[in-house]
């Protein structure tokens, strides 16, 4: 494995993309992402399978339409 997955950071814990090795090694689809957080001192993970094409293109148009609004909604701030 060449590549360092660096964990991002969220508000609730790390988001990490699985590399194509791990993925395949715990028989998830390539593409996968690992959602970690700690629960009482421990490590606890979920694994979600990438967005279906129909879904992602779905999110990328509607991002589109509203790019506008959003880009306002940044400027003007909480």
């Amino acid at each position: 494995m060449g590549n360092t997955n660096t964990p991002q950071k969220t508000e609730r814990g790390w988001v990490v993309h699985l590399p194509p090795e791990i993925a395949q090694t715990l028989n998830v689809a390539e593409g996968s992402v690992a959602l970690l957080h700690t629960e009482d001192g421990q490590l606890e993970f979920e694994i979600l399978p990438p967005l279906s094409p129909e879904l992602s293109a779905l999110v990328r148009e509607t991002f589109e339409e509203s790019r506008e609004a959003l880009e306002e909604m940044k400027r003007l701030g909480d």
